[in-house]
């Protein structure tokens, strides 16, 4: 939560309505953050062993960001769909959150959560339909922007601050092209972000292959 502290702080002194950032932009504080003190710690390991934990811990929170995040979306938009038809059950409710879990896991878990729509605060804010998925798109946005900052060594810390002030009065494609020159309608900028957590499953199959 340090990094959504640390975005409020450096709109501090915009224009009330230029510190109103989109939602798409709303975890990027926060995830590069998490980024950036995650890739230290195993970096500065003492020793395998806690590497693989520290690694185990970064894997088991991309593997939420790219396929639990993805469930709840799938939930979310075949409730939309059917709620337009009428009222929805909960026990059709639980039947659309399991089928969910098996499409974003493509069956690789041994047993599911079909009531996780029930515990989850997120699927209750109706105000902010999807609210779930801004947490995977600032998740592989701040991924893009640390493998930039591991190319430009030099000042990337005000070119951060700019970019992350520059939130509330930008789109996301100007925001990027403008603060890093990079096109994020194209694969490139992903692309970088992914194979940085490409290399961590490497790394830590490596490490665990003599526990095999």
């Amino acid at each position: 939560e340090l990094g959504h502290a640390f975005h409020s702080h450096v709109m501090r002194d915009l224009p009330d309505l230029n510190t109103r950032y989109a939602m798409n932009v709303a975890e990027t504080a926060s995830t590069f953050a998490e980024t950036i003190i995650s890739a230290a710690t195993v970096r500065e390991a003492s020793s395998d062993e806690e590497k693989i934990s520290l690694l185990n811990t970064k894997l088991e929170n991309a593997t939420a960001m790219f396929l639990n995040i993805h469930a709840r979306y799938l939930f979310e938009k075949t409730f939309y769909t059917e709620r337009m038809n009428g009222f929805v059950t909960a026990e059709r409710l639980s039947v659309m959150m399991e089928a969910a879990q098996k499409e974003a896991y493509q069956d690789a878990l041994s047993d599911y959560h079909p009531l996780f729509w029930a515990s989850k605060l997120h699927f209750f804010i109706d105000d902010v339909p999807f609210y779930n998925f801004p947490y995977t798109f600032g998740f592989l946005f701040s991924l893009g922007i640390y493998a930039q900052s591991l190319q430009q060594t030099e000042n990337f810390e005000e070119t951060y601050i700019s970019l992350l002030r520059d939130t509330g009065s930008m789109t996301t494609e100007d925001l990027v092209l403008k603060h890093l020159g990079a096109d994020i309608t194209q694969p490139d900028f992903w692309n970088q972000g992914l194979e940085i957590m490409a290399a961590d499953v490497k790394e830590f199959l490596r490490l665990t292959e003599k526990y095999v």
